[in-house]
């Protein structure tokens, strides 16, 4: 088996004929001898900020130094972003190998495994066969049933910031999606919770009594920006002073606070990460995709804002960093997610519109969303392709203006790619 042939196993499985439940994934890991049994996790869910607040973290662990597994979904350019040791991916080797041996396991079950649970499976095997000290992993979708639920208790749980999303598998509600988010709280364990949601907060407070854990919202009051650019932020966490992150975005800073946040309660049951490793681990960490810079002359940015609460806190990013300027946009969204709010926010800041449908099955069609945009009054113009898209909002924009690709993270490959060639044409 090639990493070719390995990822092409992988996607195979359809997820959406599977009831959720942990049972598979249990079964699978069982058989291929636990490889989570007393492994260290920093287990992380919510409904934005999951993946900046991982990289963060893995960062800093990294610089303390720890050898540092992370799991994260989805990816963006190429499949092996989702399992890293120490900031490297998995290799098409290492990949091929460990889905062979997951395969028969796999395949003798009476009820297959997801892909997500089959990639759950890949990624412990990988983090246990590299000896890793701890693991950065992020829950695919909601948290009582994930697959990643999997583990025991672990050194601390993360629940970044709460939004509306994934309502038809979730839930209707606020307190439906963190009484789902809350499932990775588990008994006597550590919690840091984003907190500002106060159906959510409630929610955690109650699933921390019920269960014995420590829960910690994060104090934004010791949060002060210093700087805000394209380039990233400076800002005070009080007591630490000066600290950067190479990641622009007005939010950004918050998910860096969450981050230290679960640092601290790491140091309080015995992980040595001094204050150095917390700075250079904010100023290394490279996460792409999320406010993130491609070009200038025009000014290009991908987000990655996929409902509506992240595309508030990208609008408000926006805001902050071009102040009283329309935007270009480039928008393609997924036909699952609240459109109408999603398009609530962004029209305001918008000068014009070009949607694209992303490459995935549950994509809307850019004919469809280019109606909507126009229905609310927006200058708005479909495109076939993402390239045709690319081109064609860096020509509305001009030299002076901005372009912001945004709406889901299954179109972001495409878009680095179109803008990296318009770049090299003469």
């Amino acid at each position: 088996m090639t990493g070719t042939e390995a990822i092409a196993y992988i996607h195979s499985c359809n997820w959406q004929k599977h009831a959720p439940g942990l049972g598979r994934i249990r079964a699978l890991l069982h058989a291929l001898g636990d490889p989570q049994a007393g492994m260290k996790f920093v287990h992380v869910a919510g409904t934005n900020g999951k993946g900046s607040t991982c990289a963060l973290l893995a960062s800093m662990l990294q610089e303390a130094p720890y050898r540092v597994g992370l799991n994260t979904s989805p990816y963006l350019v190429t499949f092996h972003e989702r399992i890293q040791v120490d900031g490297v991916m998995i290799s098409d080797e290492a990949l091929a190998r460990l889905t062979e041996r997951v395969r028969p396991a796999a395949e003798a079950m009476a009820e297959h495994p997801t892909e997500f649970e089959l990639i759950t499976a890949i990624a412990l095997l990988y983090f246990k066969e590299c000896g890793c000290d701890i693991v950065v992993l992020e829950v695919g979708l909601g948290g009582a049933l994930d697959a990643s639920n999997v583990i025991d208790v672990p050194e601390v749980a993360v629940l970044t910031a709460m939004g509306m999303d994934h309502m038809e598998l979730l839930g209707p509600t606020l307190t439906d999606i963190a009484e789902a988010k809350a499932g990775i709280i588990k008994h006597g364990g550590k919690v840091v919770s984003y907190g500002g949601c106060p159906e959510a907060d409630a929610v955690f407070q109650t699933v921390c009594r019920e269960r014995g854990a420590a829960l910690r919202a994060v104090d934004f009051s010791r949060l002060r920006q210093r700087r805000l650019d394209l380039t990233g932020s400076a800002f005070d966490f009080a007591p630490y002073e000066g600290l950067e992150i190479p990641l622009a975005g007005t939010y950004q800073m918050k998910n860096a606070s969450t981050a230290i946040t679960a640092i601290e309660v790491l140091r309080e049951k015995g992980w040595i990460i001094p204050e150095e490793a917390v700075r250079r681990g904010l100023a290394a960490v490279s996460w792409p995709g999320r406010f993130e810079l491609l070009r200038r002359e025009p000014t290009v940015l991908l987000d990655g804002a996929h409902n509506a609460h992240g595309m508030t806190a990208a609008a408000e990013s926006l805001r902050a960093l071009f102040p009283g300027q329309k935007i270009v946009f480039l928008l393609g969204v997924l036909a699952d997610k609240n459109v109408e709010q999603m398009l609530e926010v962004l029209t305001p800041l918008a000068r014009r519109v070009f949607t694209v449908r992303p490459d995935s099955p549950r994509a809307l069609g850019a004919e469809t969303l280019c109606r909507l945009l126009q229905e609310r009054g927006s200058s708005a113009e479909m495109c076939e392709t993402v390239a045709e898209g690319v081109r064609a909002a860096l020509g509305c924009a001009g030299a002076e203006g901005v372009v912001c690709a945004l709406g889901s993270l299954y179109f972001s490959g495409d878009v680095r790619f179109a803008v990296k060639q318009l770049c090299e044409e003469p």
